[in-house]
């Protein structure tokens, strides 16, 4: 297999050449990382533009940074992409039992037990039919040893979460094209139909 070799060149105060040797991949990865953190370091000026960004790195993968944090999303290996990241959907739905989560925790420190105990997963199921979308989202909160007498209060909490709430009044979504600097026009909305991938 061909390797990709990445050399920084000699500089005066350098006992020798740095180099590094890299299959296709790694160099791919590098390539993405380094592309996240550029745009990461950018998106910290405040001046710099919206709080969060997406670059395209190779074929289905994208950078994302949100105030500076790195993600990476890609498709998996069976539907085109390399596996490299979560999908979008599967982002969304890590979400919904992250803010489950941060809920809960916060009610098991408020009544001093211990948050590390707690485990949240989450499964989806995605519509058979269009427009794509996620049929079914089912967060199970997990944490040993809970008082009987905070069970009740702890699930109302956690099922009260902004993601949660989000999505039971959703937010009018709007997409829009910007176009040679000009300012951005509509090109669909949350009541818009159209062909949208799977994932």
């Amino acid at each position: 297999m061909g390797r990709v070799i990445l050399d920084t060149l000699r500089a005066p105060y350098d006992d020798r050449g740095v180099w590094a040797s890299l299959t296709p991949e790694e160099a791919r990865r590098l390539a993405g990382l380094l592309l996240s953190e550029a745009e990461a370091v950018e998106s910290r000026t405040p001046t710099s533009g919206p709080h969060l960004a997406v670059v395209p790195l190779h074929g289905d993968a994208c950078a994302v940074t949100v105030r500076g944090h790195a993600l990476r999303v890609d498709q998996p290996v069976t539907d085109g992409g390399q596996d490299t990241g979560p999908t979008p959907v599967e982002l969304f739905v890590a979400s919904v039992a992250a803010c489950v989560a941060h809920y809960a925790g916060r009610f098991l420190e408020r009544h001093g037990l211990d948050r590390g105990a707690l485990r949240v997963t989450a499964d989806h199921t995605m519509a058979a039919d269009r427009p794509a979308r996620v049929a079914t989202l089912t967060v199970d909160v997990d944490v040993p040893g809970l008082p009987p007498a905070r069970a009740r209060p702890l699930e109302a909490v956690a099922a009260r979460c902004a993601v949660k709430n989000t999505l039971e009044h959703p937010p009018a979504i709007t997409v829009r094209l910007r176009d040679d600097g000009r300012a951005p026009r509509p090109v669909g909305s949350s009541a818009a139909g159209g062909d949208q991938p799977r994932r």
